[in-house]
């Protein structure tokens, strides 16, 4: 039987887990995906943020499991984070997120999440996990470059004569639905595991299963590059807004997937000791989610905008693709990612296609950025480590 002590803990900690995806859906991960679509006059500001709330809960329930679980149980070897430890670490992070957010500073979520669980986490005792720190680390430290690289080379393709527009927009297009293809979702799967939408097609067909996966794959990727091309057909700048919506929906639906699990990773181990389904816990956070965008993206939204109506269409693609690989990337190996990191690299990749070296892009702000991220880690690291020992000491 649980005790009451458990049950309280675990009601503060769900509201810091609350909290934590309120933020994170008013803020990076329910404003941007839609802005450049907003900017381009392609939808309206509250159906843009109406939009980012359905598909954000979407992404949660259906791709929230991998980066959850790994948030929860994966981060410290050895020991299971205890009621208390995860209450302190959702506490200590969202009050660092909410310092960030009524301050001005950019306080990195996953940064902030991250740290807070393994601080606590060692000083409960338990080791470090450096197999998962070393994927979650290549990840944060690639992410710039892999991202702002995309985004300069489909920026600068965009832009060259040796291939029409309309062309390589139907190639993206195909390219993405070959993605979409092969995103894993967890209620096609069985129980053992997810499985993609080609995946489930390509047993319907003949032969092996990796060549069923593979026509299909190709036929899903046709259908995308034949209805964008027919879009084109009726207008280029049309055609465009449209693929600016698409990616945009596609882009919220990741954020989703990626962003719910620091929200609700640290409660995996309270909510297993309550025998609470993980299911209830994408759905709770989802919510969180949903709350945040509807409430407060569209201000952000409104924003951010006026920054990406500057622009245009072309590079707000080209930012807006490598942001869906990169945020799909991280929810299937489970890597707990900042969506903030993933949007502002793919901006200054496509800024410097444009604009040449720089980019337009102000060189001190980006390292005061940086350094809030490395700060955003090592601090929370630091105050999660001494909250917990401190609160230990005086229960003890």
């Amino acid at each position: 039987m649980v005790d009451i002590a458990t049950l309280g803990a675990f009601a503060v900690a769900a509201v810091a887990s609350l909290f934590m995806a309120w933020a994170i859906g008013a803020g990076s991960s329910g404003s941007t995906p839609f802005a450049p679509a907003v900017g381009a006059n392609a939808i309206s500001v509250m159906r843009a943020g109406f939009l980012v709330g359905l598909l954000g809960f979407s992404g949660a329930v259906l791709q929230g499991a991998n980066v959850s679980e790994a948030v929860g149980t994966e981060l410290i070897g050895g020991v299971t984070l205890s009621s208390t430890a995860a209450t302190l670490a959702l506490l200590i992070a969202a009050v660092l997120v909410a310092t960030g957010i009524f301050t001005g500073y950019p306080i990195a979520t996953a940064f902030t999440v991250t740290g807070a669980v393994i601080g606590t986490g060692l000083a409960m005792g338990g080791d470090p996990a450096w197999a998962k720190y070393t994927e979650i680390a290549s990840l944060w430290v690639l992410t710039p470059f892999v991202g702002g690289s995309i985004a300069y080379t489909v920026a600068r393709a965009l832009r060259a004569d040796a291939i029409s527009e309309e062309h390589l927009v139907i190639v993206l297009a195909a390219i993405v639905g070959a993605i979409v293809a092969n995103i894993e979702f967890a209620i096609l799967g069985s129980d053992t595991g997810g499985a993609s939408v080609a995946q489930v097609a390509g047993t319907a067909l003949p032969g092996p299963a990796v060549a069923g996966t593979a026509v299909a794959t190709l036929v899903i990727a046709t259908i995308w590059a034949g209805a964008i091309a027919f879009d084109l057909g009726k207008g280029t700048e049309r055609g465009e807004r449209h693929f600016l919506l698409v990616l945009g929906g596609l882009v919220a639906f990741s954020a989703g997937g990626s962003q719910v699990g620091l929200a609700i990773g640290p409660l995996i181990p309270l909510s297993n000791t309550l025998e609470l389904p993980l299911l209830a816990m994408l759905v709770g956070g989802g919510f969180g989610l949903l709350l945040g965008s509807w409430t407060g993206a569209p201000r952000m939204i409104k924003a951010i905008s006026q920054d990406y109506s500057s622009l245009g269409p072309r590079r707000s693609i080209a930012a807006l693709i490598p942001s869906f690989i990169i945020a799909q990337a991280a929810v299937f190996f489970g890597i707990p990612v900042s969506f903030n990191e993933i949007i502002v690299s793919a901006i200054i990749g496509s800024g410097y296609a444009a604009a040449g070296a720089g980019g337009g892009v102000s060189a001190r702000k980006m390292g005061l950025t940086v350094l809030a991220w490395i700060g955003s880690l090592a601090g929370s690291i630091t105050v999660g480590y001494v909250g917990y020992t401190a609160v230990d000491a005086l229960v003890l």
